[in-house]
């Protein structure tokens, strides 16, 4: 990890930060002890009130980092919002909550809300009239309540920009300024990001002062422990009973796999439902209320195959999934990345395979291993139908 550009190399443990009883009893509930590397350095600048940039890979608890010191802040005596979360999609704005309502479990008196489009707005006013103190929303579901005055800001303390890359990128922008500058009291911004774009730049130069530069690299410890496979078939057929196969013969309790559209999503999950497998799919078109059911019953261990779009390929914060299976070549190379990061998280290990049945697919594939680096092995069926590594030139 690097501060400021200081090459820092500590072991941080929860004990030492400073935190409160009622925080630390909930972090002994989750059976954890000792910090991440990002939040060994963003939870005392936060702390601090400082002005935080944060750049880390998935999966290594940015989520925490963020929103233990947010909770620490919170004066749970006052009815006020005091701190505000932004994130791209509802799926992760639903995963904040979640996290924050875990560290709340010993604190009397802290509410967090959810406030995102899909959910009928009336309920979300209910909610508000709860007088919540931490809200967490995507941008514009939050305009939408500004615009009705039914949230109130102008006391926010923390504000803190989660995948601010992506959120900029889907064309928040014009949102989130806004937003900003209705928070005159506003003592610290955190922007956290697995890149950090011109836009996300643009944004820290305008509303952050000093900021601490924060980079943890996917090197290391902090890499994800997956295995990747790439698996060369002879038609596009091959692919359901390699995967049937292949999820049988790993024993994997809990698994996701990718397409790259909506009416391929459906099809695999029918498919794959067919050979026996509990399985449902995820994308856009499905009913907010539906998608959120479906992944708390694959949270709760009760499906062992999402079948997804790329809707669920990031800001899904599920630890325990054991294989990802990109049934489709993905079309760009993040994609990829953040696809197989479901896998291998929280230090655990992991497996992803790649299923290529055409000229085209296996091109994708060897330009995606080409410029992430990825250690790939590739894996092709013999004459008996045995799986069997290729040698690879170079």
């Amino acid at each position: 990890m690097e501060i400021n550009g200081t090459q820092v190399q500590e072991v941080y443990y929860y004990k030492d930060m400073g935190l409160s009883e009622a925080t630390m009893k909930a972090l002994d509930k989750k059976g954890f002890t000792q910090a991440t590397p990002i939040q060994g350095g963003a939870i005392p600048c936060f702390m601090d009130w400082k002005d935080v940039v944060a750049k880390a890979p998935t999966g290594t608890g940015k989520t925490f980092a963020f929103g233990i010191p947010m909770v620490e802040h919170i004066d749970p005596q006052s009815d006020t919002v005091q701190g505000l979360i932004l994130a791209p999609t509802r799926e992760l704005a639903i995963q904040i909550r979640d996290e924050l309502r875990d560290l709340c479990a010993f604190r009397e008196g802290v509410r967090a809300v959810c406030l995102y489009g899909g959910q009928p707005i009336d309920k979300q006013i209910t909610q508000l009239k709860s007088r919540p103190q931490i809200v967490v929303a995507t941008p514009g579901r939050l305009m939408d309540h500004m615009k009705r005055r039914t949230v109130k800001l102008d006391k926010v303390q923390t504000v803190v920009l989660d995948e601010a890359d992506r959120m900029l990128d889907m064309g928040f922008i014009q949102d989130v300024t806004r937003i900003l500058d209705k928070m005159p009291h506003r003592r610290n911004l955190g922007l956290f990001s697995a890149t950090i774009s011109r836009e996300v730049m643009d944004i820290s130069w305008v509303y952050q002062r000093d900021p601490v530069e924060i980079t943890v690299r996917p090197v290391e410890e902090n890499r994800p422990d997956i295995q990747q496979y790439a698996i060369e078939l002879m038609g596009r057929e091959q692919k359901l009973d390699t995967m049937a196969a292949l999820l049988r013969a790993g024993g994997y309790e809990r698994a996701i796999a990718f397409c790259n559209t909506k009416n391929m999503t459906d099809r695999l999950a029918g498919l794959l439902k067919m050979r026996g497998f509990s399985c449902e799919a995820i994308h856009g078109d499905i009913q907010q209320r539906v998608r959120e059911q479906t992944l708390k019953r694959f949270k709760d261990g009760k499906l062992q195959v999402l079948v997804a779009t790329d809707v669920a390929a990031r800001g899904l914060d599920i630890d325990d999934v054991d294989a990802v299976f990109n049934y489709d070549v993905p079309d760009e190379q993040e994609y990829y990345i953040h696809r197989i990061g479901r896998t291998g998280r929280a230090r655990k290990h992991g497996v992803a395979y790649t299923l290529m049945a055409s000229v085209t697919e296996s091109v994708k594939m060897r330009d995606i291993t080409r410029n992430t680096r990825a250690e790939l092995q590739l894996l092709k069926y013999d004459k008996d139908g045995c799986l069997l590594p290729v040698e690879q030139e170079g």
